[in-house]
């Protein structure tokens, strides 16, 4: 078959439909029950979920960026003992999602960038240490595309500078560190659910924490301040006997509540996890190394550096192109999009580029080199939860090359 041929209608997506008859089932019956609020299904997504994590406690809610929300401003809650005050500084990544950085800012607090690593995309520790200061009073750590930092020396930097750590694992859901599940080292860790994450319950988050008062915090955030459905409850009644103990505001609030519907998607597609991250990172170590043994292969790119005792849940294969081509990007990635072959900035590139930082007058330093690096040379294509066929290998290969050659 000749590469034209090959190439024709062809079509790789960056997040192919993972939901099959038992996950959309799930939901359907949720429906037909009529009781598709948040209830039972919720608390029972919330249980497993914490099991195989291993969390200590585990809410459910409308998405991972309401789950990073919920974080911060529980640190600045009024029923916090310690709680954060305006101005304090939260250190973050600079290669980040916009609402891993906007809770921080709209919960009064000043967000710190820090550069990141360009072989691995997760945060630079001798640059997080060079950012501390006394005003620094935690650390919203992204966790990038299923890989992660060194956990131990960055658990040593915090138990020494005394702070509290976010992990923002929303695109980590899976992966572990030296068998340890992300999520498990901080105070607080969120996770997503969305279409295109590890695992989809179509919208969802998971936002995690250690003690009873944060979750009674978090769950009462979560709907509209209400005592109900908080581990307190009963607690408030009692302080508040003349009101209405189905309709007490003990806190300030949203509605960032999930729906049953979701949860039991969830719960379908969640039973899949070790299957879809096996599949990923088969397809990833496939699509390297055809590309890499073909006749027309030049080093045109380098893929992500696996962390040591990491094992990944990967999100989407990385690549980093060769400084040879970075004049030529955008041609390349428009020639791939034309091929068939979606691909993306990695998340979001260099986030301080971003206008929506200027507008907020959030840009003090420019100058993060390995971030910039990142943004001018890479970029990402997806990774299917299924094992990828030798026909649709052959495609992508032959699209690849071909991206480059029309490139100029």
């Amino acid at each position: 078959m000749s590469y034209k041929k090959d190439i024709k209608n062809f079509f790789y997506p960056l997040k192919e439909n993972t939901f099959d008859k038992k996950d959309l089932k799930s939901g359907i019956n949720v429906i037909l029950s009529k009781k598709v609020t948040m209830s039972k299904k919720t608390l029972l997504f919330e249980k497993i979920f914490k099991n195989k994590i291993k969390v200590n406690k585990s809410t459910l809610v409308n998405s991972g960026s309401s789950a990073n929300l919920l974080a911060l401003q529980c640190l600045i809650n009024p029923y916090q003992e310690k709680k954060l005050n305006r101005g304090d500084e939260i250190l973050i990544p600079v290669i980040c999602w916009s609402t891993s950085l906007w809770p921080i800012v709209q919960s009064g607090l000043k967000p710190v960038f820090v550069d990141v690593e360009p072989d691995t995309l997760n945060i630079d520790l001798k640059d997080l240490e060079k950012k501390i200061t006394k005003k620094t009073k935690a650390l919203m750590l992204v966790h990038v595309l299923g890989n992660c930092v060194d956990m131990d020396s960055l658990m040593k930097i915090i138990k020494r500078k005394k702070l509290i750590l976010i992990e923002d694992t929303c695109e980590s859901l899976g992966t572990k560190y030296k068998k340890r599940y992300l999520g498990t080292f901080g105070r607080f860790s969120t996770f997503s659910f969305y279409y295109s994450h590890q695992i989809s319950s179509v919208e969802g988050g998971m936002i995690c924490c250690n003690s009873d008062s944060d979750l009674n915090i978090i769950q009462s955030l979560r709907s509209h301040g209400w005592s109900k459905n908080t581990i307190f409850q009963k607690k408030f009644e009692r302080l508040n006997k003349k009101l209405n103990k189905d309709f007490l505001f003990i806190n300030s609030g949203y509605n960032l509540r999930p729906t049953d519907i979701n949860a039991a998607i969830g719960i379908s597609q969640f039973k899949k996890l070790d299957i879809f991250i096996k599949n990923r990172k088969y397809n990833k170590n496939k699509i390297i190394k055809t590309l890499t043994l073909d006749v027309r292969w030049q080093n045109q790119v380098k893929f992500l550096k696996e962390n040591k005792y990491v094992s990944p849940s990967w999100f989407g294969l990385v690549m980093m192109l060769d400084k040879r081509f970075k004049s030529k990007k955008t041609k390349i990635m428009s020639n791939m999009k034309a091929l068939g072959i979606e691909n993306r900035p990695i998340i979001s590139g260099n986030f301080i580029k971003q206008p929506a930082l200027k507008k907020y007058n959030l840009i003090k330093n420019k100058k993060f080199p390995k971030a910039d690096q990142i943004d001018n040379l890479g970029f990402m294509i997806g990774l299917s939860c299924e094992k990828i066929s030798n026909s649709k290998l052959k495609r992508l290969n032959n699209c690849f090359f071909k991206s480059f050659k029309n490139a100029g």
